[in-house]
């Protein structure tokens, strides 16, 4: 694997926590412990749609999984609930090690694409008002594409919005699935585990580390 000429970098998660949605869940009268269960379920979605070949917006499915969990906790979510929490998406903070690591690749000469199931708009507010905008070349949706991650048209519309090769261009993500789709368009590939394992069912990403800095030194590296 060469060294990439741009990366292509998740932004849930992998850039900025979900914990600060925790006290949105409380407004709304529903446990923090309940947040990735939400999540998660909300991502099982976007699968469906991905493998059928349909597609929503993510608040759609995001509100919809958000109705329905509720539903099974006993409590009936109004309008106004969904969307003060989905308006949580766009004040998320970035994971302490995030601005350090889009600093080493920018310094390096290394172009970003932040790449998202959410929509530009969300991403954008987060990274301006992070302060790490001006380190991004590019915001790509997938609301550009009409499709969802891990459908391999995502990367490679990520690839051709900097003018690379897919080889060319490493997806750096803290998903193990979001890993496998990169790989599997093409593209080089990190692993951000933030404590959790790499799948072997999944392809291997090409390098994998604890922190965003830590695989980013790995990419550098190379």
């Amino acid at each position: 694997m060469p060294r990439p000429r741009a990366v292509a970098l998740d932004i849930i998660e992998t850039t900025f926590s979900l914990s600060s949605l925790d006290v949105r869940f409380l407004a709304v009268g529903m446990s923090p412990r309940d947040r990735d269960l939400w999540f998660a379920e909300t991502l099982r979605d976007t699968f469906a749609l991905a493998a059928t070949g349909a597609y929503a917006p993510f608040s759609q499915v995001a509100g919809q999984a958000l109705r329905a969990l509720g539903a099974r906790r006993g409590r009936a979510l109004t309008p106004n609930d969904i969307e003060h929490v989905l308006m949580g998406f766009a004040i998320l903070e970035p994971h302490p090690d995030a601005a350090t690591a889009l600093h080493r690749l920018a310094d390096e000469g290394v172009r970003i694409v932040a790449l998202t199931n959410g929509a530009a708009a969300v991403t954008r507010t987060l990274l301006r008002t992070s302060g790490l905008e001006p380190l991004i070349a590019r915001v790509l949706s997938t609301d550009e594409v009409g499709a969802f991650k891990p459908c391999a048209e995502v990367y490679r519309r990520a690839a051709d919005a900097l003018d690379v090769q897919p080889a060319a261009m490493v997806l750096i993500a803290t998903h193990g699935w979001d890993v496998h789709g990169a790989r599997s368009a093409g593209l080089a590939s990190g692993f951000v585990r933030r404590g959790q394992p790499y799948s072997s069912a999944f392809l291997a990403p090409d390098v994998e580390g604890e922190s965003l800095e830590a695989v980013v030194d790995a990419v550098l590296g190379l």
